[in-house]
Protein backbone atom coordinates (compact mmCIF):
# COMPACT_ATOMS: atom_id res chain seq x y z
CA UNK A 1 0.00 0.00 0.00
CA UNK A 2 1.53 3.57 -0.95
CA UNK A 3 2.08 5.74 1.51
CA UNK A 4 -0.93 7.72 2.33
CA UNK A 5 -0.91 11.80 2.99
CA UNK A 6 -3.36 13.84 4.48
CA UNK A 7 -6.09 14.19 1.05
CA UNK A 8 -6.28 10.56 1.21
CA UNK A 9 -10.01 9.32 1.76
CA UNK A 10 -10.59 6.87 4.80
CA UNK A 11 -12.33 4.29 2.70
CA UNK A 12 -9.28 4.28 0.52
CA UNK A 13 -7.09 3.64 3.23
CA UNK A 14 -9.61 1.33 5.16
CA UNK A 15 -9.73 -0.65 1.70
CA UNK A 16 -5.29 -0.42 0.98
CA UNK A 17 -5.31 -1.95 4.57
CA UNK A 18 -8.22 -4.70 3.72
CA UNK A 19 -5.95 -5.87 1.10
CA UNK A 20 -2.93 -5.90 2.41
CA UNK A 21 -4.13 -8.14 5.28
CA UNK A 22 -5.64 -10.17 2.74
CA UNK A 23 -2.24 -10.59 0.88
CA UNK A 24 -0.98 -11.06 3.31
CA UNK A 25 -3.00 -14.01 4.68
CA UNK A 26 -2.10 -15.94 1.53
CA UNK A 27 1.61 -15.48 2.09
CA UNK A 28 0.90 -17.08 5.75
CA UNK A 29 -1.38 -19.94 4.42
CA UNK A 30 1.14 -20.68 1.71
CA UNK A 31 3.89 -20.90 4.48
CA UNK A 32 1.84 -22.98 6.23
CA UNK A 33 1.37 -25.54 3.56
CA UNK A 34 4.84 -25.39 2.52
CA UNK A 35 5.78 -25.89 6.75
CA UNK A 36 3.24 -28.57 7.01
CA UNK A 37 4.73 -30.64 4.05
CA UNK A 38 8.44 -30.12 5.46
CA UNK A 39 7.25 -31.87 8.84
CA UNK A 40 4.74 -34.83 7.37
CA UNK A 41 7.96 -35.46 4.69
CA UNK A 42 10.14 -36.30 7.68
CA UNK A 43 7.57 -37.99 9.79
CA UNK A 44 6.82 -39.97 6.70
CA UNK A 45 10.48 -41.18 6.70
CA UNK A 46 10.59 -42.67 10.13
CA UNK A 47 7.78 -44.21 9.54
CA UNK A 48 8.84 -45.88 6.28
CA UNK A 49 11.76 -47.36 8.55
CA UNK A 50 9.69 -48.34 11.16
CA UNK A 51 7.34 -50.40 8.43
CA UNK A 52 9.87 -52.06 6.76
CA UNK A 53 11.48 -52.93 10.67
CA UNK A 54 8.22 -54.14 11.38
CA UNK A 55 8.54 -56.29 8.12
CA UNK A 56 11.42 -57.67 9.02
CA UNK A 57 10.45 -58.44 13.03
CA UNK A 58 7.27 -60.70 11.18
CA UNK A 59 9.33 -62.77 8.98
CA UNK A 60 12.32 -63.12 12.27
CA UNK A 61 9.06 -64.81 13.59
CA UNK A 62 8.43 -66.77 11.05
CA UNK A 63 12.14 -68.23 10.49
CA UNK A 64 11.98 -68.59 14.53
CA UNK A 65 8.91 -70.48 14.44
CA UNK A 66 9.71 -72.92 11.73
CA UNK A 67 13.10 -73.46 13.46
CA UNK A 68 11.85 -74.55 16.94
CA UNK A 69 9.22 -76.71 14.74
CA UNK A 70 12.03 -78.09 12.73
CA UNK A 71 14.47 -78.46 16.54
CA UNK A 72 11.34 -80.08 18.10
CA UNK A 73 10.92 -82.67 15.11
CA UNK A 74 14.92 -83.66 15.40
CA UNK A 75 15.01 -83.95 18.95
CA UNK A 76 12.21 -86.11 19.29
CA UNK A 77 12.92 -88.18 15.72
CA UNK A 78 16.90 -88.67 16.98
CA UNK A 79 19.02 -88.27 20.19
CA UNK A 80 22.20 -87.08 18.47
CA UNK A 81 23.07 -84.05 15.64
CA UNK A 82 21.44 -84.76 12.25
CA UNK A 83 20.68 -82.99 9.03
CA UNK A 84 17.48 -81.72 10.68
CA UNK A 85 19.22 -80.30 13.48
CA UNK A 86 21.45 -78.93 11.80
CA UNK A 87 18.72 -77.24 9.19
CA UNK A 88 16.80 -76.00 12.96
CA UNK A 89 20.23 -74.64 14.01
CA UNK A 90 21.03 -72.79 10.81
CA UNK A 91 17.23 -71.06 10.75
CA UNK A 92 18.02 -69.92 14.71
CA UNK A 93 20.81 -68.15 13.40
CA UNK A 94 19.42 -66.83 10.37
CA UNK A 95 16.56 -66.12 12.70
CA UNK A 96 18.55 -64.26 15.45
CA UNK A 97 20.43 -61.94 12.70
CA UNK A 98 16.96 -60.93 10.96
CA UNK A 99 15.70 -60.69 14.30
CA UNK A 100 18.41 -58.21 14.86
CA UNK A 101 18.20 -56.18 12.25
CA UNK A 102 14.52 -55.45 12.70
CA UNK A 103 15.09 -54.65 16.06
CA UNK A 104 17.48 -52.13 14.86
CA UNK A 105 15.11 -50.68 11.88
CA UNK A 106 12.15 -50.49 14.49
CA UNK A 107 14.54 -48.67 17.10
CA UNK A 108 15.79 -46.04 14.33
CA UNK A 109 11.84 -45.66 13.25
CA UNK A 110 10.50 -44.38 16.50
CA UNK A 111 13.26 -42.03 17.20
CA UNK A 112 12.86 -40.14 13.91
CA UNK A 113 8.96 -39.97 14.53
CA UNK A 114 9.68 -38.73 18.04
CA UNK A 115 11.88 -36.27 17.21
CA UNK A 116 9.86 -35.04 13.96
CA UNK A 117 7.62 -31.81 15.92
CA UNK A 118 4.26 -31.49 13.84
CA UNK A 119 4.14 -27.45 15.31
CA UNK A 120 5.04 -24.69 12.56
CA UNK A 121 6.67 -22.64 14.27
CA UNK A 122 8.57 -19.98 11.42
CA UNK A 123 4.45 -19.58 10.59
CA UNK A 124 3.25 -19.04 14.17
CA UNK A 125 6.07 -16.55 14.83
CA UNK A 126 5.55 -15.45 11.27
CA UNK A 127 1.62 -14.15 12.43
CA UNK A 128 2.92 -13.21 15.19
CA UNK A 129 4.89 -10.54 13.75
CA UNK A 130 2.07 -9.73 11.17
CA UNK A 131 -0.45 -9.11 14.06
CA UNK A 132 2.15 -6.88 15.80
CA UNK A 133 2.22 -4.81 11.96
CA UNK A 134 -1.54 -4.83 11.93
CA UNK A 135 -2.02 -3.34 15.33
CA UNK A 136 0.42 -0.78 14.59
CA UNK A 137 -1.29 0.22 11.43
CA UNK A 138 -4.50 0.44 13.15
Amino acid sequence: MAKPNENTPLSELIGGLLSDVTGLLRKEIDLAKTEASEKLNRALGGIETLVIGIVLAIGAVGVLLSALVSGLSAVLARNGMSEPTASALAAVIVGLVIGGIAWLLVSRGISAVRDTQLTLDRTAASLRRDTDIVKEKV
